[in-house]
Order: C-alpha cells, then structure tokens, then sequence
C-alpha cells in the first residue's frame, strides 16, 4: 500500500493519498497542496477515485476544487451533516468502501464537529482532528459537539484499536494507539494515571479551573478547563491565564 502526505506550511493540515502501485487508490482530505499528491499519483501508477472528507473545516477541503479539475469523476464523500460543497455521497460509522484492492472502514468520532470521521485502512486509521500526537482536538470550532463527545470518540473508539495501529492525523505527525494510550497527557489523566490541576484561571475570558495544559501540534497548548457549572471544555492554551 502506498501512503502519500501533504501538509499545508501554514494550517500544518494533511492531505494523504492511499493507494496501490498501478491501482485505484483514494484522498482523505483536500487541504492542500494537493499538486505533490498529483504527482505522486503519477509516479506510482494510481488512479483516484474517491476523496473521503474527515470534517468540513477549510484548512482540510479547501483544495478540493483542483482535485476535481484534474479527476473530474471523483466521488467526494463526508459523514451528511457535514455542509461540504461539491460532496456527492454520505458515508458513515459501519459503512465499508471498496476501493480497489482496498477495504476502507467508516469510524464516526465526533466531538471536534458533529460528523468527524476516521478512516481504517489495514493497520493506519486517518483521524482527522480529533486526536493529535500528544495532543486532542479542540472542541471551540464551528461544528463542535463537546467535550463530552470528544473524549468518548478517542477513549472508547481510537485508543480501542489494536496498540500498533498507526493513528495518520489531520495535522503534523503520525503516532500509534501505543504511544497515546501511554504518553498522551490528555489520555494519562483521562485514564487515572496523572493528577487533575485544580488551578483558578480565566479561559476565553470567563472564570475557571484549569485542569491540564497540554501540548499542540503546533508546538503551542491546548488547555482543559472546567467551567463553574462543572462542565469541561478543551480551549487554546493561548487563551488561559492562570491565577
């Protein structure tokens, strides 16, 4: 199986192509740029046919367009409450794609947006934004369903997954269900192994508790915060001031 990556310079966001030398093969995602993955397509003999659409977000679709003008026949797919123009079918958790010689498996892990989909191919599963090398999804973004939600798709369906799959983000570096099961410390903490902070800080500008500040992909933080009516929420380390 080839397995092509393209990351934006700017938005860090992957663009994978997946396929088999001489074969059909498909896109997770179109954010771009996608020209290397044309490319690539080409070196390797691969014929696309569909793009599967992790999230609806313009830093993961927003070179769909260039996609279609040099495979006009592509089948776009996404999870339907995805608003996705130029989409033309749905899928979604327990759906199976043939493609080629290729069995791709639907997972649906929303929490970063309401349709978030993974990707299983073989050992790799393609995420989207809903968990990062030691890092998660943020849930502040248009379409978000919670915290709730997120910490549900990752803990009770990603890190479920046999400990050698390789986790293909929707930004930066890959990982393993090994490596964030273990060393993740959203998942440490989740799991009981770590200690919550309880450390009062302002968060988006509102009173609250700070319960981790994380890692990001982006070489920044991600914060988990607890709000006065107990709720949690994951916010941009950027945007909590402790004390």
């Amino acid at each position: 199986m080839v397995i092509e990556r393209s990351m934006h310079p700017t938005y860090l966001s992957n663009t994978y192509l997946v396929g088999v030398e001489g074969g059909e093969g498909f896109f997770v995602d179109a954010g771009g740029p996608v020209d290397p993955l044309i490319t690539a397509a080409d070196r390797h003999a691969i014929t696309p046919t569909h793009v599967l659409i992790t999230h609806h977000h313009g830093d993961h679709v927003q070179e769909l367009p260039r996609l279609l003008e040099r495979w006009p026949g592509l089948q776009v797919l996404a999870h339907p409450d995805e608003p996705i123009a130029g989409r033309t079918g749905a899928i979604g958790p327990g759906d199976t794609l043939r493609v080629g010689d290729l069995e791709i498996e639907i997972l649906h892990t929303p929490g970063h947006t309401k349709g978030m989909l993974a990707m299983r191919v073989g050992g790799n599963v393609f995420l989207g934004d809903t968990l990062f090398k030691n890092s998660v999804g943020g849930v502040r973004a248009p379409g978000s369903t919670g915290y709730d939600d997120l910490k549900r798709s990752i803990m009770d369906v990603l890190l479920t997954l046999p400990p050698e799959t390789v986790l293909r983000p929707g930004h930066t570096d890959p990982t393993t269900v090994a490596q964030e099961w273990d060393g993740n410390a959203f998942v440490r903490v989740w799991r009981g192994l770590d200690p919550e902070r309880h450390d009062p800080c302002t968060a988006m500008g509102e009173p609250a508790t700070l319960v981790l500040l994380g890692d990001d992909y982006d070489g920044g933080h991600k914060a988990w915060v607890r709000w006065p009516d107990g709720s949690d929420d994951i916010v941009p380390g950027s945007q909590v001031q402790v004390g």
